[in-house]
């Protein structure tokens, strides 16, 4: 039985997929994608996210943004870019943002400034946001708890603990997990995904990145693998592939607004 899926996170607006997008989502198709999120981390990809909805309405949607480690190269009026875009049709979130403490693209206090400016559109859009999170779960936390307001959104490709996914809980958002919860020594993240209130949980494959075990290492990842990161969450939480794919399918359209 082809299993419902939404891929929350995929970067199909990179040079990975320059060629032959049509049978990158032909396969995902064939394999139970019904919908697809294109992620922004910069202005111009952020407009190719864009441009892909409205070539593939219905199926593909946009979110725009800076990620944290595009921030120290971005534009002055690249943000402002960002505002306009969030208006487009086929828009449905804001991102990726967040804090990366593991790469040294972008000074920390300037992550926080636009960690903050983000937030704010989302507040400004009533649409949810998409959190970069590496190596940087407390700071996020703490940033989050200054804020007036939570604006909805996912912590996209979760790797932090127990303790950090709780609280992001706490604060209304949702989880999501990429291919990393497959591999063979992430029993502590499977643990961690097998808490996560049923309502509350996504699936990703951060494509290009972040292959699903069996085809680690394959790249590029695809929107197609979303299914064995879902089949391992079902079987981590002793549910069918089927059920839990309604339920992450369903979690999505909710989140992002759609019919």
């Amino acid at each position: 039985m082809t299993l419902r899926l939404f891929d929350t996170h995929a970067h199909l607006n990179v040079d990975a997929f320059a060629e032959g997008l049509d049978q990158t989502v032909s396969r995902a198709r064939d394999a139970g994608v019904e919908a697809i999120m294109v992620i922004g981390i910069d202005a111009a990809t952020s407009r190719r996210a864009c441009d892909l909805a409205a070539e593939y309405p219905g199926f593909l949607y946009a979110a725009v943004g800076i990620q944290p480690n595009s921030a120290a190269e971005a534009d002055v009026g690249d943000f402002a870019i960002i505002e306009e875009l969030a208006g487009y049709p086929g828009v449905r979130a804001i991102g990726e943002t967040g804090l990366d403490c593991y790469w040294d693209d972008t000074p920390i206090e300037l992550q926080h400034v636009y960690f903050d400016r983000h937030m704010q559109l989302c507040r400004d859009t009533s649409l949810p946001m998409v959190i970069h999170m590496r190596d940087s779960g407390d700071l996020i936390v703490d940033q989050l708890k200054r804020q007036s307001s939570v604006p909805p959104g996912i912590m996209h490709s979760f790797t932090g603990d127990w303790a950090c996914a709780k609280t992001c809980l706490d604060l209304g958002l949702h989880i999501s997990f990429a291919g990393m919860v497959t591999f063979k020594k992430s029993d502590e993240l499977r643990e961690v995904a097998r808490q996560v209130p049923e309502d509350r949980l996504l699936i990703e494959t951060d494509s290009p990145y972040l292959s699903p075990e069996p085809l680690r290492g394959k790249r590029p990842n695809e929107p197609a693998r979303v299914e064995h990161t879902l089949r391992c969450l079902a079987k981590i939480r002793g549910v069918s592939a089927e059920s839990l794919a309604e339920t992450t399918t369903e979690n999505a359209r909710r989140l992002f607004q759609l019919p």
